[in-house]
């Protein structure tokens, strides 16, 4: 097999040790150096000198948790770096060991057999670390809300048959008042907007309960947690506000899709980048996402297709903005959906949708275009034979003659 780089090296990367194989070609002549370094800096800047000594221009490593991000680092500049996937490039089971993990490697890439994940550059990689902390702050929240809401069930308060949220404006004025002690539910009820769709007699009934001061003390306590989280992604979107200014642009054009999001826009351009020469082709970032069916065939029959997991902090965004664009009435991307659902149900067609969505921005991120709709009735101009016949055969059969004339144009 045809060697592409005669001096390369692969690196089997773990919390506090790194096991380095530099792979040198003379004179047709393999010749494999190992050494082990630890992961500190000054032992990753030895690294870094190890290498640069045997020449290597190349370097791979398996994304290992986090613990590549620091190698990365202080290789970053001085070599062409790799990140593969390890379930891309596992060896013969019964040889492992660290040092046939680096030799492997090393031999993969000389012959151009690792296929490299996307790293975005470092301006992208702190936006994208803020926003995926963010979503985790948010999940976080929303777990206290629910704990709330269980302590009311515990206490008989159903506010939450009532008030959909129930950290709102009404929804908090009442939780503060029960911390405090207050029982009585007239006044209760008094704290809660006029806007409420609920009738009061309603809410008054659900303010009746049997609260305790071990409820007010589990109330106080997840209060004060969600305030701290707020707080918290308040500083976060701030953050991100910063470093978002070479980007307002991409992030403007990606809202204009219907279901996108400001906050949407910005998940996808930190995902995936600006620079869609990443990727050869739209189908490879569908397939990078985890948008699109696996390949899984053999003896010519497809034995599965289910999803891989893929991007799952960009999947799980996109799935939420599909199910956005789908209630965006007289556009393309609901009228996908409702056709799938009919065939395919709504969990297949939703999908459709994500990848829609991602196929969009991933053109007018390549191109510089703006995005255009195309229409409620893009499939019925796309069949309008088809469509047609199916009609009038529906006529027919409810026993009409039907003769068509073509409408002269207004």
């Amino acid at each position: 097999m045809e060697v592409l780089h005669a001096r390369c090296a692969g690196l089997d990367v773990h919390r506090d040790t790194v096991v380095a194989c530099a792979r040198i070609v003379e004179d047709n002549t393999v010749h494999q150096h190992v050494a082990q370094f630890g992961t500190t800096t000054v032992e990753l800047r030895r690294l870094r000198d190890w290498l640069s000594g045997h020449g290597c221009t190349h370097v791979v490593m398996e994304a290992t948790g986090v613990y590549w991000k620091p190698v990365w680092n202080v290789l970053y500049g001085g070599f062409e770096l790799l990140l593969a996937n390890a379930a891309h490039v596992k060896n013969v089971p019964g040889r492992k060991t660290d040092v046939n993990d680096a030799t492997w490697l090393a031999d993969l890439l000389a012959h151009g057999l690792v296929r490299a994940s996307f790293v975005p550059d470092k301006p992208l990689q702190e936006l994208r670390s803020l926003l995926r902390t963010r979503k985790q702050l948010v999940r976080e929240k929303a777990q206290h809300v629910q704990r709330i809401e269980k302590t009311l069930q515990d206490a008989n308060i159903k506010l939450t048959s009532c008030i959909s949220d129930i950290v709102g404006q009404s929804g908090r004025a009442i939780l503060q008042a029960l911390v405090e002690g207050e029982t009585d539910p007239e006044r209760l009820l008094a704290l809660a907007s006029t806007r409420l769709k609920a009738p009061r007699s309603e809410i008054l009934e659900a303010l009746r309960g049997h609260v305790t001061a071990h409820h007010r003390f589990l109330l106080r306590l997840h209060l004060e947690q969600i305030v701290h989280l707020e707080a918290a992604i308040a500083g976060l979107d701030e953050e991100v506000g910063h470093g978002l200014d070479p980007f307002r642009s991409q992030v403007a054009v990606l809202k204009t899709i219907p279901g996108v999001s400001d906050l949407m826009a910005q998940v996808i351009v930190t995902e995936i980048g600006t620079d869609m020469s990443r990727f050869p082709t739209v189908g490879h970032l569908l397939s990078w996402a985890g948008l699109c069916p696996r390949n899984d065939e053999s003896a010519g029959k497809r034995r599965s297709t289910r999803l891989r997991h893929g991007a799952p902090w960009l999947k799980t965004q996109l799935v939420q903005a599909a199910w956005c664009a789908t209630r965006a009435k007289n556009t393309y991307l609901r009228a996908q959906f409702l056709r799938l659902k009919a065939r395919r149900g709504p969990r297949k067609a939703i999908m459709a949708v994500a990848a829609s969505i991602l196929c969009a921005a991933y053109h007018m991120l390549g191109n510089n275009l703006t995005y255009k709709d195309l229409g409620p009735d893009y499939f019925d101009r796309l069949e309008h034979g088809k469509l047609l016949r199916r009609l009038v055969h529906k006529i027919e059969d409810l026993g009409y003659a039907v003769t068509l004339t073509v409408q002269p144009a207004a």
